[in-house]
């Protein structure tokens, strides 16, 4: 998995340096800041070509517990942590600054049992798609929040105690940005 997302960061970065001297074209770094306050990071690096816009980033959920955005959850019994996990995005701007994308996300989630606060890892290649809109706070800081629908397939993981956790195969997840645009 690492061996693929750094050859997807090397592409990137050949692909950058091709049309870089290209009008209409920016580098952003942004960050989903809420992640800092739940003890984890998020942060991203992309690039803007006229409509088109490419980013690759990396988080950690710290402690924020992801099971409630998830349809047909297991919230009640079971909580589940973002470990640290790459994605990468790919975006094409519909209206000004109104951009719809879809990504692909390389999820290792702690699956931790309530009762018993007993740990298990969960692998997850989600897929999914997302609209938002960069409202910009002068020339080149932005705000972006956005809506993400995740999918992935069925998958479960085992406790000592005989009880099973599922993952959902829908997560839905409103986010927010903060960026700053080259």
């Amino acid at each position: 998995m690492k061996t693929k997302f750094m050859s997807a960061v090397l592409l990137l970065c050949v692909w950058i340096s091709g049309v870089s001297a290209q009008e209409k074209s920016h580098f952003e770094v942004e960050s989903l800041f809420p992640m800092f306050i739940t003890g984890g990071f998020h942060g991203a690096v992309g690039y803007r070509y006229n409509n088109f816009r490419i980013r690759v980033s990396v988080i950690n959920g710290g402690s924020y517990n992801a099971e409630n955005a998830g349809l047909n959850n297991s919230a009640d019994k079971f909580r589940r942590y973002y470990k640290t996990s790459p994605g990468i995005f790919l975006g094409y701007y519909v209206w000004k600054n109104l951009e719809v994308y879809t990504y692909t996300e390389f999820h290792t989630f702690d699956i931790e049992q309530r009762d018993t606060k007993e740990k298990q890892s969960l692998y997850s290649t989600d897929f999914g798609g997302g609209v938002g809109y960069q409202f910009f706070l002068g020339k080149h800081l932005y705000a972006q929040p956005a809506m993400h629908v995740y999918y992935r397939k069925s998958k479960s993981v085992d406790f000592s105690n005989g009880e099973t956790y599922h993952i959902p195969n829908v997560d839905l997840s409103p986010v927010i940005r903060l960026g700053y645009r080259f």
